[in-house]
């Protein structure tokens, strides 16, 4: 079994969440899956110190940066191809708000990366399972919006520092269909084969968001 993982930089605040994404590679081959990553070769949109949480005058490019993660073992997401994939999982993390689309400046307004939806679109074409992670369902909405996905980025209120009933409303002005769910959670599409885990949507911990990481590719493997 192969599993393809779209990276988006290295970092919380402006690429891949890196405790979300190793925590997810960890999970694929605990359940026997050899994996690959993919990044969009393109500078980030910006670059976060994040000690500070300050932008810093310099840039740095998605692919170069998610090697990081990747130990080096990641491709150009522009060759990406569906074709012996078997699972799709998007790790969260701004960057798949700010590099992947720029959701975080336009909500649903925007757009997504062109690469993106053409690799989640082509999976979904051959009937195999996407995972998406903590704000990586906004990607979801963008690409198959037209099929109205069931979707999930978490629950609103106390427990969350984002506004997740407002992501919420954009991604259904895209035509998407939304739930709210607790930490640890995970929220299943069995028509579309879409799994989406909140993992630090909300105020949760490394364990917790493993449990939920493990709960989604769990059931992604049931449909492979």
């Amino acid at each position: 079994m192969k599993a393809h993982v779209i990276l988006s930089g290295c970092g919380v605040y402006d690429g891949s969440e890196i405790q979300e994404s190793v925590l997810a590679l960890l999970a694929l081959q605990q359940f026997g899956f050899e994996y690959l990553c993919w990044a969009p070769n393109m500078p980030q949109h910006h670059v976060i110190n994040h000690l500070t949480g300050e932008e810093m005058p310099e840039v740095r490019n998605a692919l170069t940066e998610a090697a990081r993660i990747a130990r080096g073992q990641v491709m150009d997401l522009a060759e990406f191809s569906a074709e012996n994939c078997d699972l799709l999982l998007l790790p969260g993390g701004f960057g798949a708000a700010k590099n992947l689309s720029d959701w975080a400046f336009l909500g649903a307004q925007g757009t997504i990366h062109p690469q993106v939806a053409k690799a989640i679109q082509q999976v979904h074409a051959q009937g195999k399972p996407i995972v998406a992670l903590c704000m990586a369902p906004v990607l979801l909405a963008h690409a198959l919006g037209n099929l109205h996905p069931n979707i999930s980025l978490g629950q609103s209120g106390n427990d969350s520092p984002y506004d997740i009933a407002s992501i919420h409303e954009g991604a259904e002005c895209l035509g998407a269909k939304t739930a709210e769910i607790p930490a640890g959670e995970i929220w299943v599409d069995a028509n579309l084969k879409l799994i989406c885990g909140p993992c630090y949507m909300m105020n949760t911990n490394i364990s917790e968001v493993y449990t939920t990481i493990m709960k989604s590719v769990e059931q992604a493997k049931s449909w492979v």
